[in-house]
């Protein structure tokens, strides 16, 4: 089984637990080897090793299937689900439709995990959105580029590992990330203020080939869906644990946590309705049911 992070990362302790729960749970039939941190195929190699049943099973960011299908990417749009408690009912309303498209590729979800929320660290209080009026805004994909821009920000192409030097040389002023990363980068050392906006909640999914699942007799099949469901269960309480813990780490740092202000709070409401209708375009109807799905509940 291949996945992309290290050994350290949540994530893959989920994982290697998830393979124990099924060694023990089949008496040993089947086992899970875990091959962490790109080892065995690198991260843009994993969805598809496993569709062409290179690797039977594997890790991948769901995001990063949205040149396939914009509905991999409902849970990258800022700001429409900015809490564990509405990712997850993002993630029900969801799940059917991108379980189909997977299917389609002959493979099977398991599970799929969030990341923290994406929050804003910065070097002065941000109050509203003017207050990052014309601001380097560290930008890592399309979507970031559209938010910075939507925000008054200048959006700029900083990679994670030259968050630091970016930070010290002015070339960007602010920037939205998870605490992990925050904590990963000493965000301390070049920022003073982490808003607690939890943008959006992007997640990994543990995927298998459908062939090599159903090859596997009923029982063991049966022991692997349901330590799946123990896992997904495991692995949000572990994002949120994350969470806290970085956000904790942040502030004992000397870093000042706030939550967003009522003003901002609406700017970035505003902001995911224009992005989330951006988003429709591409995803049409199935991507319409998805959020009336969503907001329904």
């Amino acid at each position: 089984m291949p996945t992309p992070y290290g050994d350290s990362v949540f994530h893959t302790r989920n994982i290697m637990e998830f393979a124990d729960d099924v060694a023990e749970s089949t008496d040993g039939e089947l086992e899970i080897t875990v091959h962490s941190a790109g080892s065995l195929f690198a991260h843009p190699e994993i969805k598809d090793s496993v569709r062409r049943g290179l690797a039977p099973i594997g890790e991948t960011l769901m995001s990063r299937l949205a040149n396939e299908d914009p509905i991999f990417e409902v849970d990258a749009i800022p700001f429409l689900a900015a809490s564990y408690e509405d990712a997850d009912k993002l993630w029900q309303a969801s799940r059917p439709v991108v379980e189909e498209k997977l299917a389609e590729q002959g493979l099977t979800l398991l599970f799929a995990v969030p990341w923290p929320g994406q929050s804003l660290f910065t070097q002065e209080p941000v109050e509203s959105a003017a207050d990052l009026e014309g601001a380097a805004f560290r930008a890592y994909n399309a979507a970031t580029e559209t938010l910075a821009s939507l925000m008054g920000a200048v959006p700029t192409q900083i990679e994670t590992g030259d968050i630091p030097t970016a930070f010290a040389t002015g070339r960007v002023d602010a920037m939205i990330t998870s605490p992990s990363t925050g904590v990963s980068s000493q965000a301390w050392d070049f920022t003073s203020y982490y808003t607690d906006t939890q943008a959006w909640l992007p997640k990994n999914m543990v995927i298998v080939n459908t062939r090599a699942f159903d090859a596997l007799p009923e029982e063991v099949q049966s022991a692997v869906m349901e330590a799946a469901r123990a896992a997904e269960t495991r692995g949000w309480e572990m994002s949120e644990a994350e969470t806290e813990a970085g956000v904790a780490q942040l502030e004992e740092n000397g870093m000042t946590v706030t939550q967003p202000s009522e003003t901002l709070s609406q700017e970035m409401s505003e902001i995911g309705e224009q992005m989330t209708a951006d988003w429709l375009e591409a995803a049409g109807d199935e991507g319409q049911q998805v959020i009336d799905a969503y907001r329904a509940e």
